[in-house]
């Protein structure tokens, strides 16, 4: 099968998009099907094609992520993607490179899959600066929504969110939840220097005996850190023996290093800011569990790598997430502070062979959800458009 795969965002950008894409394509090559991924790309003049990639001329949108939108048309880009010959188009993004992949799934005639990944409620206030425009851009976004998704034969995501999502856009269809996927090798904790792990505990000094929470993504206002940090200055004691290490850049670092000071916490909270995502498996394994307060996540992918490198989750109830971890095998929920230090004391009583274990048992519920998984579980949908 040829699958042409359109996303705003890939690499050497990292995000959860990305990751998904690059697993999939990978998936599919390793399954003898032949992928290209189409994208947007700001650095180039004219449509290019490379290694199985199609780089698209696009502009940069600083206040969206700094992502690069592409115009929807361009005859290149048809030629191109017509010489390939799909069989089926799935996009993944809803912005030009999203909508390219509609008008070419209708000139060439092929089916189109519709992944959403992004709950675009959430990230209105970007762009959104009063009240008025805030509400006239969520109903655009719903009414852009069941535009792409009318055009699909066949629509994905990776948790009951997106579900939810298009029936706020009056999108009747199906949705077939697939869960994100991970690069379970190269987030093993038992294939990592422990070197660098040492050094890096170190260098933001946490003890031998110290239990250490981290959270790895964008430091901004959707990912709900200030919460946790109140949580955490509201219960955690600096005798607890407990560190919090929060890994990643974004627009608020600033704003999060400031409000652990005036809480009194900056002994007990480290922030690394940006790390390259090729980096992050020895950050991951100088910790020992993952802690998000994130309510705007789509079946977090930062989260499961967290786990394929051998963290138990704590993280915030979300019913449309509840599936995401087994409770008490590969983490726990909470509501509240007392119930985040409740499940954080549990934790750090345990012996060592104990931790070890739970280690061992949140790893081992992650590694099905590598690429060919999830390449498996979409040439079933493929398949299913192409016969519709």
């Amino acid at each position: 099968m040829r699958v042409a795969i359109f996303t705003e965002t890939y690499l050497p950008a990292v995000n959860g998009v990305v990751t998904h894409v690059k697993t999939l394509k990978e998936g599919l090559e390793l399954l003898g099907h032949k992928a290209i991924v189409v994208t947007a790309d700001s650095n180039v003049k004219k449509t290019q094609a490379s290694k199985d990639i199609l780089y698209c001329p696009a502009v940069k949108l600083e206040k969206i992520y700094g992502y690069d939108v592409a115009s929807p048309i361009s005859a290149d880009r048809l030629r191109m993607l017509k010489d390939f010959n799909p069989d089926i188009i799935h996009i993944h993004n809803e912005f030009g490179i999203g909508l390219s992949g509609v008008l070419i799934a209708k000139a060439l005639k092929v089916p189109l899959v519709y992944t959403m990944h992004t709950m675009y409620d959430d990230y209105v206030y970007y762009v959104a600066n009063n009240e008025l425009l805030h509400k006239f851009l969520m109903s655009a976004s719903h009414k852009y929504a069941k535009i792409l998704a009318d055009s699909a034969s066949a629509l994905t995501g990776p948790s009951k969110k997106v579900e939810e999502y298009f029936k706020k856009c009056h999108v009747d269809k199906p949705v077939t939840v697939i869960p994100n996927s991970v690069e379970v090798e190269v987030f093993n904790r038992h294939t990592v220097s422990r070197d660098k792990v040492k050094e890096i505990r170190e260098r933001y000094g946490f003890g031998e005996n110290d239990l250490v929470f981290c959270f790895c993504g964008r430091m901004g206002q959707e990912k709900n850190i200030d919460t946790l940090l109140k949580y955490w200055a509201e219960k955690v004691k600096p005798h607890d023996g407990m560190k919090l290490f929060l890994i990643g850049g974004g627009p608020q670092l600033e704003e999060y290093k400031e409000l652990a000071k005036s809480l009194n916490i900056s002994d007990t909270v480290k922030f690394s800011g940006r790390v390259e995502h090729s980096d992050i498996p020895p950050y991951y394994a100088s910790c020992d569990c993952y802690i998000t307060a994130s309510l705007t996540e789509c079946h977090s992918i930062s989260m499961m790598e967290g786990m394929a490198t051998g963290m138990p989750v704590l993280t915030i109830r979300d019913e449309l997430n509840a599936d995401q971890i087994e409770e008490g095998v590969s983490g726990y929920y909470f509501r509240d502070a007392d119930e985040m230090y409740g499940h954080m004391k549990h934790l750090k009583s345990l012996s060592f062979d104990e931790l070890e274990k739970f280690k061992e048992d949140a790893r081992r519920t992650i590694v099905s959800s590598g690429a060919q998984s999830i390449a498996e579980k979409l040439l079933v949908i493929y398949d299913e458009a192409i016969k519709a």
